[in-house]
């Protein structure tokens, strides 16, 4: 009977060890593939499929869908990934308001969301989303500190009329408020996304005269307000944020954003960063990896947070199999738990540093400004 007994225990014990095995980690991903930020979403898909299959010994299962840049998709994608899916951690979205519109299904469903965009939620509002996409304020540190040195002394902003845009107003006036040695915002003007000119904002700015003009947009639409002001012939200095840091602002802005000054995460310059640089290593690993995969210059910030995703992954999925099974609701604070308690993290992009106070990550050594100099990057 005694042998019998611990027969029996042996065998539950191996099946227990091999569901454990088997088990699949549900990652939903939702990113705009069509719409006004496709141009975001797709080269993040494009580096999410350079993750691994598996991750300490269970298989990643990624369930990907559209929001199409829409806020009221991005909720349904939430919801069917909790309540179809049953999702253990979701990523997106790319587009700000569609992330921000994310957030709040999923933390009432205590479900992780890792947003690949810097969606500004009120205090409090995060506890279940953290941000791979580094803050605005990260960025408009080292964008004033340019400022500085160009001898700038007063801006123009042109950006877009929603999250993303008033969340970069908003921290750069803060960033000036403490540390721009007097240089102000002297006119602001907005648009829509899916705006195809800026006829009326750009007269506007142009008459105003600043030192510089800030473009805030993403992907492929910064280009059109660059193009917009430059057309009405200004003659000062345009800078551009890191949602801007494609090709596809040279791609199709062309001779007119010759010299715009981009704020950036590291990878895109990877072989120009010093070999001090702490996500060096990291920064050419991405290149050359995805450029083998997409062809040479294919290589951008948005695909670049795709791959630091996956590192993410690699970190927090082994520390939370040792609390929890993937497809629980304890596995799921488990990997919360992970994140907030993973310390200083080097990735691709820069280092982050997550913490239970701070979901953004990224610290301030993070940002690079970059200049286009003969259609391409240069370290500036």
């Amino acid at each position: 009977m005694r042998i019998n007994t611990l027969r029996t225990l042996v065998a539950a014990a191996a099946l227990a060890a091999t569901s454990l095995v088997q088990a699949d980690v549900t990652i939903g991903v939702s990113l705009p593939l069509t719409g006004p930020a496709s141009g975001l979403g797709i080269p993040v898909g494009n580096g999410i499929k350079m993750w691994p299959t598996s991750i300490a010994g269970q298989n990643l299962k990624v369930v990907v869908y559209d929001d199409a840049t829409d806020p009221t998709k991005g909720v349904q994608n939430a919801n069917r990934f909790v309540v179809e899916d049953k999702a253990d951690l979701v990523i997106g979205s790319a587009a700000t308001p569609v992330a921000v519109a994310m957030a709040g299904p999923l933390a009432e469903a205590q479900t992780m969301q890792i947003m690949v965009s810097p969606g500004p939620l009120p205090p409090g509002k995060d506890a279940w989303s953290f941000r791979i996409a580094q803050a605005n304020a990260i960025m408009a540190h080292p964008m004033v500190e340019h400022m500085k040195a160009q001898g700038i002394k007063t801006i123009g902003f042109l950006g877009y009329s929603d999250a993303y845009g008033e969340s970069w107003l908003k921290d750069l006036t803060a960033e000036l408020e403490k540390n721009g040695n007097g240089i102000k915002i002297i006119a602001t003007e907005r648009f829509a996304r899916a705006d195809t000119a800026v006829t009326a904002q750009a007269l506007k700015l142009v008459a105003a005269n600043p030192d510089a003009i800030l473009v805030v947009a993403s992907g492929s639409g910064a280009a059109m307000p660059h193009k917009g002001v430059m057309e009405r012939g200004y003659k000062g200095k345009v800078y551009q944020t890191h949602a801007a840091a494609s090709r596809d602002l040279m791609r199709i802005g062309g001779k007119d954003v010759e010299g715009a000054f981009v704020v950036s995460g590291p990878a895109v310059v990877a072989e120009q960063l010093p070999a001090s640089h702490p996500s060096k290593a990291l920064a050419l690993d991405y290149v050359q990896k995805y450029e083998k995969i997409y062809g040479p210059g294919s290589r951008n910030q948005f695909a670049a947070h795709g791959y630091d995703l996956g590192l993410l992954l690699e970190k927090i999925i082994p520390i939370a199999l040792k609390t929890a099974k993937p497809g629980t609701p304890e596995f799921r604070v488990a990997l919360r738990n992970a994140m907030e308690n993973l310390g200083r993290t080097v990735l691709s992009q820069g280092v982050v540093n997550y913490t239970k106070d701070n979901h953004w990550g990224f610290t301030i050594e993070t940002g690079v400004m970059l200049k286009v100099v003969n259609g391409d990057w240069q370290v500036n």
